[in-house]
């Protein structure tokens, strides 16, 4: 087989230049969807802030270009050294003057702001009326209860006192040695009843 004749090209023997791209973020065949906004996203703020970095070298460049040469040659109608003063191990009078101020005691910082403190808000209690209905229903049945445990007293001391009147009247009718009614302790039971009665009235 016969050797391939080279190409005519005056730029034969040397690389051909690669054309400039650019850079890519993420992969290239992404679907259109919320993940392809997100690198096209990432891929405009990177080169604003390459275009903004572009920029702030030029006119820092700009800046520092003259000052530079101020410094060392002086204005640019003088002969460069002409006006340098001498170098000399003595400090400058600005700083012996700053060296010589006394300096300010630092402030005490507290440990804590002294600010007004926040207050907090209460903390929500989850079924809040739910507790309160169950603390009233509570205080009810409390109370139901005592009014049962006083009624029951009052009905026990009511039966208690029935018992004792009947025990005494049943003493004071059963008679004496000769069968009569014993009248005076028969008359205290009266008597007390009957007080009872008015009391009642």
């Amino acid at each position: 087989m016969a050797p391939k004749r080279p190409h005519d090209d005056a730029d034969h023997g040397r690389p051909s230049k690669k054309a400039n791209k650019g850079f890519s973020v993420g992969p290239a065949n992404l679907p259109d969807g919320t993940h392809r906004r997100k690198v096209q996203k990432i891929k405009k703020s990177l080169i604003h802030k390459a275009k903004l970095k572009k920029e702030y070298r030029k006119v820092q460049a700009q800046e520092d270009a003259p000052a530079q040469n101020t410094a060392y040659y002086g204005n640019s109608e003088e002969e460069p050294g002409a006006d340098m003063p001498e170098p000399t191990l003595e400090p400058h009078p600005d700083r012996v003057k700053m060296l010589e101020e006394p300096e300010p005691e630092p402030e005490p910082v507290p440990r804590f702001a002294s600010g007004p403190r926040k207050q907090r808000r209460p903390r929500p209690q989850p079924f809040e009326k739910e507790a309160e209905l169950g603390r009233q229903r509570k205080e009810r049945a409390a109370a139901e209860q005592k009014a049962r445990e006083e009624a029951e007293q009052e009905r026990a001391r009511k039966l208690a006192d029935r018992e004792r009147f009947r025990k005494t009247m049943a003493k004071a009718r059963h008679g004496g040695p000769n069968g009569q009614r014993k009248l005076g302790r028969e008359s205290t039971v009266l008597l007390e009843k009957a007080r009872r009665l008015v009391g009642k009235s």
